[in-house]
């Protein structure tokens, strides 16, 4: 039996605008680009919905609905749920009814499509648990399978994953990790005992993705039929076909005018008539298949680039000035406890604001050059760095509020117990000042000295006796004379 386990990845950032340097400290406001240009994040929610998310919708329903056997797993960031909700509620709710088919399954990912895993993990788990408790409310699915940001992975993500209860974890099938070794299996990742890693087969998914509307590759035009013999010819020498992608390549990467509706509508026939065949999600596979041997991944493995490493986000200074500088803030943004300053914060934390600020040249350069709103690296830099800036003002100066608070709280304790005290001290009665004073007169009797003691024996006793009697004295005084000071 060979199954085929096809993934989609939702997801849209919250753009910063074209945020200038005299902005800083006016303007809190760094996502509401309401030019006609690819910073208006409504405008591009509108635009892909329409290229993209519903046709593509109603195609996967359509697919559900003619093949029983068809099943796949999405998953979504929490910024593109989000506008989903403000911009294009008919779009989530068309998300809704596939998920409802029982045959669709949503991954875990980070909230805010963060590389926080890498640079804090406390964080890192709060945007997961929020991430969980999103999924749960508009989906009602608590997802099984783990899924990194930009697929990265690394050998302790996965004992992470495990350690919380993932039943499995996704990653990049690339040669250097593999060796000899095929993508079409499961692995046991490095010191784990239960958690299985899914490997993307890049080349096949890659086809789709990236070759698919390019008409100076050998292949083009690629039909589903095509296709189909690729996948099938991997019976015997595989147990899954992992073909993952983004959404976004039906319609938006490659857009209609390519075929590519039709031809994924006609993909699940040519599959299925191989009797062997069949669909499974990524949990499915998991339970299905035992795990043939375990995968080392040391370094941070992703599905992006050429290096298919984290480059793409954090290969050049600007890229890691941008980073280091963002995270830096962590620990003062939560303090600040300002909910609107949070949420900023993390929204800043997105992976794709790092990925605009990338130089590379070539064909790397080419997809970033592509994905970018900003006309070259450095104005994304620009922009984020002064959006940073204004908002680490902004959590400086509610953070010192909160100290100021504190302090002043912590004063008014202090004149409040000063205050019970002086209270406490005026409730002392005339006859209580009487027995005060008549009780700093009482004194136990001086010692005598005894028959064997030494004179300086005696003399310390003696004094020691003294010291006691004045200390009383000294005692009742004080509060005697301190009512009359307050």
């Amino acid at each position: 039996m060979l199954t085929v386990c096809p993934y989609f990845h939702v997801h849209q950032p919250y753009r910063v605008k074209r945020y200038r340097v005299f902005d800083i400290g006016k303007d809190e406001q760094y996502f509401n680009e309401e030019g006609h240009n690819d910073l208006n994040n409504r405008r591009i929610i509108d635009k892909v919905a329409n290229k993209s998310y519903r046709p593509m919708n109603n195609l996967l329903r359509d697919m559900l609905n003619d093949h029983p056997q068809f099943r796949f797993a999405l998953s979504f960031s929490g910024t593109v749920l989000d506008q989903f909700e403000e911009y294009a509620p008919d779009v989530l709710e068309s998300f809704q009814e596939l998920v409802a088919s029982g045959r669709v399954e949503i991954l875990a990912d980070t909230y805010h499509h963060s590389l926080s895993f890498f640079y804090s993990v406390p964080e890192f788990e709060r945007q997961v648990n929020q991430h969980r408790a999103k999924i749960e409310s508009l989906f009602g699915q608590t997802p099984k399978v783990f899924r990194n940001t930009e697929l990265s992975y690394r050998n302790d993500l996965a004992k992470w994953c495990e350690d919380n209860d993932y039943e499995g974890i996704m990653a990049e099938g690339w040669d250097p990790i593999l060796g000899w070794r095929s993508p079409n299996f499961l692995y046991r990742p490095v010191g784990c005992s239960k958690i299985k890693v899914l490997l993307k087969n890049y080349k096949l998914s890659d086809d789709v993705a990236f070759r698919f509307g390019n008409r100076q590759w050998s292949s083009w035009p690629l039909s589903a039929e095509t296709y189909a013999d690729w996948v099938l010819s991997h019976h015997g020498n595989g147990h899954t076909i992992n073909l993952f992608m983004d959404y976004e390549t039906f319609g938006e990467h490659q857009w209609e005018d390519t075929g590519i509706f039709n031809f994924m509508r006609s993909l699940p026939e040519y599959l299925l008539k191989h009797p062997d065949t069949t669909f499974c999600t990524p949990s499915e596979t998991v339970a299905n298949y035992d795990a043939v041997g375990e995968i080392d991944v040391p370094s941070v493995l992703t599905w992006a680039d050429t290096d298919r490493d984290l480059t793409a986000w954090v290969g050049n200074d600007i890229q890691r000035d941008a980073i280091s500088a963002t995270f830096a803030m962590e620990s003062d943004v939560l303090s600040s406890g300002d909910e609107v300053l949070i949420e900023n914060w993390r929204r800043l934390t997105t992976s794709d604001h790092f990925y605009y600020m990338c130089t590379k040249w070539s064909a790397d350069g080419d997809v970033h050059a592509y994905f970018s709103p900003y006309q070259s690296p450095y104005d994304a830099y620009v922009a984020f760095m002064n959006a940073l800036s204004d908002l680490q003002l902004r959590v400086a100066s509610r953070v010192e509020g909160a100290k100021e608070k504190r302090a002043a709280k912590t004063a008014e304790k202090d004149v409040k117990r000063e205050g019970e005290f002086v209270v406490e001290e005026l409730e002392v009665s005339e006859t209580d000042t009487s027995s005060l004073a008549e009780s700093a007169l009482e004194t136990e009797p001086a010692p005598e000295p005894k028959p064997d003691e030494s004179v300086a024996g005696f003399t310390q006793r003696f004094a020691g006796w003294l010291r006691a009697q004045c200390a009383r004295v000294i005692g009742v005084a004080k509060r005697l004379f301190g009512r009359k000071d307050n």
